[in-house]
């Protein structure tokens, strides 16, 4: 059994490097996807939400399709913020419209992710997400267990993809997951939204500020309860003698 289910990892992984070998060789051989991608990648990575807005635009009726895709494939393969696409599809789509798609692709990006690390295993997947940002997302599992996805959801620093890909290696069933991710993901995406709708500027990063310290209070909040739940409240003599 044991060795089925290396060979079927082994297999796996063979299969994830000949896709990748047909990607890179049309990329190299084909010269307007190369500068596609250059486009894609220069827009995505430049930090600015009027580069990404215009960059979604440019598609014209397919703006949602491409959209949906840039969310999803920064989740899977590329380091990028996903609060600057959110700023984008509020700003082309309207608040209340850009923050359903936002979150609506985020989803779909976190699920895809789940499952490639559990299609994969961890060992490809840390060359995909990172070593180092997966050991610091295990302590939290380790501690806290589903609850993890909820918490680290409530955070913009939080590696988002990390998280997604490190569920998948734990016995979490992925309805769960997706519901934790959902519902941890909902109020920052609406929040976002509005604001990348409405302000612009510096008020626009004053405002994410504010919100970075919600956030941080919300998880000390919810941290403190966890750990009541787990050890008792001293306070209120549920503690161990």
């Amino acid at each position: 059994m044991k060795g089925r289910h290396f060979f079927s990892r082994h297999r796996r992984g063979w299969i994830l490097l000949s896709v990748c070998t047909v990607l890179v060789i049309l990329y190299l051989s084909i010269l307007p996807l190369q500068s596609g991608i250059h486009r894609i990648l220069a827009a995505l990575s430049s930090g600015k939400i009027d580069q990404v807005a215009s960059l979604i635009r440019s598609f014209g009726s397919r703006a949602v399709l491409a959209s949906f895709f840039f969310m999803v494939f920064q989740s899977v393969i590329a380091p990028l913020p996903a609060f600057l696409i959110t700023f984008a599809n509020a700003a082309i789509f309207g608040w209340w419209q850009g923050a359903i798609l936002s979150w609506v692709s985020a989803m779909a990006g976190a699920g895809v992710c789940f499952c490639l690390s559990r299609a994969l295993g961890r060992e490809i997947v840390e060359k995909l997400a990172g070593k180092a940002a997966l050991s610091g997302i295990e302590h939290f599992f380790q501690q806290y267990g589903v609850n993890t996805v909820l918490i680290c959801r409530l955070l913009p620093f939080v590696s988002f993809d990390a998280v997604s890909y490190f569920a998948g290696l734990t016995p979490m069933r992925f309805i769960p997951f997706l519901a934790a991710t959902g519902l941890g993901q909902l109020p920052a995406t609406v929040i976002y939204s509005y604001v990348g709708g409405m302000l612009t500027g510096g008020t626009k990063y004053l405002v994410m500020g504010l919100l970075c310290a919600f956030a941080l209070s919300a998880l000390a909040v919810l941290i403190r309860k966890l750990y009541q739940s787990r050890h008792g409240d001293p306070a209120s003599g549920g503690g161990r003698e």
